[in-house]
């Protein structure tokens, strides 16, 4: 195999940890050997050449999973057998973790995982990898290796599966879902035919997969710049019925990424709860199909909630009750829904318009939500036995300051729960 083409070696390749982790896997090999021994692989070359950042570091190598460990071993290296079935082994150095998988080619798959043989042939290697965006090759010099023509489809930004598009994703089924997140992520229209044609084929097999990955490259690919053109293209080719039927409000979806590019970051939770047309029922299915955490859970289901739905003329007194009830970051996520919901429903947005969300949306960082001066101790001490009725006097005395205004002191709260409590 040999280089297509150079690029200047990136800071990532010449940092020390790098330089560590390929020396030792090259050590005892004859300088002025042609023979491929290991070579940084996958996502740090791809984003590279697309000059995005570059978190995890992946290498392939000649070398057996054995003779990797012993090569670190050897340059003092601590090394993690995370995968040694699959021929994957990691190196930390200097706290950052590589992971070295010896090349293979597959034996046997059934849709979720595959038996490997090991080979050192990089082309079989390159031609079992998912897309061609991702089977591109590079040395520590910057010499760029490409098996199956990645480099092209790098510089089209097309996501193009390798070889066949139907047996790529029937060895492995999540490969359908990384095509959409990856289109979504540095893609350009049109996308490749063959894969959205095997897509739109095999959709009804993605509730074989497991619900914790589906959950991750869905996440993943509500994070990209624009997560709404992708999914109306899943839609299409009826590829959300199989895993996400419930994502009907792709519109609002699209205006809330135009709203999160005016005043704040991209949320995966924030942008899922945009785009579902569900209520709490249906928000709780699908925290349960999501695997989402409690907190998660609980969020998703304040976000859809249909009651309440905010406004730009809102009284002050209305606006200052609700933060306080929702909290400064509920506040902000549901302003900006809200927000989306208005466009998508095609309201005109100018100025006027734009100001008036702006204004709601920073509220908290101009009013403080005061802290309720009166506790559960404050109405046992006048008699009131423990039980769901301190619950309930405290919620109605809240619920007198908040209507008031928050202005009332400890002093008047406990007048007021003294006199209600008097007269039950």
């Amino acid at each position: 195999m040999k280089p297509v083409t150079h690029i200047d070696p990136q800071p990532w390749m010449m940092a020390p940890e790098s330089v560590a982790v390929m020396a030792a896997l090259h050590a005892g090999e004859t300088p002025d050997s042609d023979a491929l021994v290991a070579l940084f692989v996958g996502g740090c070359v791809r984003d590279s050449l697309l000059g995005r950042p570059v978190g995890d570091i992946d290498i392939a190598t000649v070398l057996a999973p054995e003779e990797v460990s012993n090569r670190l071993q050897a340059a003092d290296l601590k090394v993690v057998p995370t995968g040694l079935a699959h021929g994957t082994v990691t190196a930390v150095a200097e706290g950052k973790p590589f992971e070295i998988t010896t090349l293979r080619v597959d034996v046997r798959t059934d849709g979720r995982r595959a038996t490997v043989s090991f080979t050192n042939d990089w082309a079989a290697d390159a031609a079992r990898r998912d897309f061609t965006v991702n089977a591109l090759f590079a040395d520590s010099a910057g010499a760029i290796f490409d098996p199956v023509g990645g480099l092209a489809d790098i510089k089209a930004r097309r996501i193009r599966f390798v070889g066949d598009a139907e047996q790529r994703i029937r060895e492995d089924v999540l490969r359908l879902l990384r095509f959409f997140r990856f289109y979504a992520q540095f893609g350009a229209a049109p996308p490749d035919r063959d894969a959205i044609a095997a897509c739109a084929k095999l959709a009804d097999l993605l509730p074989t997969l497991s619900n914790e990955r589906v959950a991750t490259e869905l996440f993943k690919l509500l994070a990209a710049p624009d997560p709404a053109t992708t999914m109306t293209l899943m839609s299409a080719n009826g590829v959300l019925r199989h895993f996400l039927p419930e994502a009907q409000e792709i519109d609002r979806l699209a205006a809330l990424v135009t709203v999160d590019g005016i005043v704040d970051h991209a949320d995966p939770l924030r942008r899922l709860a945009a785009g579902l047309k569900i209520d709490a029922t249906g928000a709780d299915a699908i925290a349960d199909r999501l695997r989402l955490s409690n907190a998660d859970r609980a969020r998703l289901a304040k976000l859809v909630e249909s009651a309440g739905r905010f406004n730009r003329d809102m009284s002050d007194p209305a606006r200052r009750a609700t933060l306080y009830r929702l909290g400064a970051d509920l506040w902000r996520d549901r302003v900006l829904i809200d927000w989306a919901e208005e466009i998508a429903l095609g309201t005109p947005q100018n100025r006027h318009t734009t100001d008036g969300w702006r204004e709601l949306y920073e509220l908290p960082e101009e009013w403080t939500a005061p802290v309720f001066p009166v506790q559960g101790n404050d109405v046992l001490a006048l008699g009131v036995p423990a039980g769901p009725a301190v619950g309930r006097y405290l919620a109605q005395i809240e619920a007198w300051w908040i209507d008031g205004g928050f202005v009332a002191n400890r002093a008047a709260c406990l007048d007021r729960l003294s006199e209600v409590i008097g007269k039950d």
